[in-house]
């Protein structure tokens, strides 16, 4: 019992002391470079490139080739199918990665359109006939939430299929 609480009574001395080195001291001083809070993206005036490098590649990749081990799909040359079928277009602006991301809708509109560039992320997969998102459209349709990415992309998979476009999206190969 007595090495119990003389146990105790250690610990009860040992803790403030610990703790106290977790408190800042009031006269710490932010390292060098970070005396100004940071600038959000969504005022920040990045160029469509590094918009897609902090918001899209963690995930997809720099090169846009995604996992299938982390059940993210291919964008390169295929996410521009998605606008060849009804709903598609919507889809790129409402699945979570676009819709929740720390861009405004003006920035959200140009890194779709700069992803849908003949010599972009999309390829050839555009169709013919692109008509570039606007900031209004972006706005319209980014905070509906999609409750079912899963099904919803598997809708559109298969309307794709009907089309006879090739799903080279990474996720079944």
């Amino acid at each position: 019992m007595r090495r119990l609480l003389v146990a105790g009574l250690a610990c009860a001395l040992v803790v403030p002391t610990a703790m106290a080195r977790t408190i800042p001291s009031p006269n710490q001083r932010p390292a060098p470079g970070n005396e100004e809070p940071q600038t959000p993206i969504a005022e920040a005036g990045y160029s469509n490139h590094v918009n897609y490098e902090l918001q899209c590649a963690g995930c997809h990749l720099g090169d846009g080739m995604g996992s299938k081990a982390n059940d993210v799909p291919r964008m390169k040359d295929f996410v521009g199918n998605f606008l060849k079928v009804e709903g598609g277009r919507e889809f790129l602006i409402r699945v979570p990665g676009m819709s929740m991301s720390a861009l405004n809708d003006a920035q959200l509109a140009s890194l779709v359109n700069w992803l849908m560039r003949p010599d972009g992320m999309a390829g050839a997969s555009v169709p013919e006939h692109f008509k570039p998102f606007t900031r209004e459209e972006v706005a319209a349709v980014r905070h509906k939430a999609m409750l079912n990415l899963p099904g919803t992309r598997a809708k559109l998979i298969a309307q794709m299929r009907t089309q006879g476009i090739e799903i080279n999206d990474g996720m079944d190969d």
